[in-house]
């Protein structure tokens, strides 16, 4: 596609575990090529009413734009948290080499 892009999807997880299943399920399902686990993360956020504060675990995943539906839905019916933090950033410019493996392991 002419418009394809790169696209950086965060998602918070409430512990390793769930990350790592995550992260292994959605390469093995060629729904991302890569994903970053990046642990020691402490999100602070307003929930019904309230400040909650929750250490947690980021993923930071690679895939195509023309992925993103199908990898929402995949974390949607994985994820454990009722409004799962699932964002996408359109990354602006990638070398060819990345963007040509993204797209190789990712088809």
């Amino acid at each position: 596609m002419a418009d394809e892009q790169l696209s950086i999807i965060l998602v918070t997880t409430p512990s390793q575990e769930v990350a790592q299943q995550l992260t292994y399920d959605l390469v093995k399902e060629r729904l991302a090529a890569c994903v970053n686990v990046v642990s020691g993360v402490r999100s602070v956020y307003a929930w019904e009413g309230k400040i909650e504060r929750t250490d947690e675990v980021l993923l930071i995943i690679k895939t195509q734009s023309s992925r993103y539906d199908a990898l929402e839905a995949f974390v949607r019916a994985h994820h454990p948290y009722e409004a799962p933090e699932i964002v996408e950033i359109p990354a602006g410019r990638v070398t060819p080499q990345y963007w040509q493996w993204i797209v190789k392991e990712t088809s």
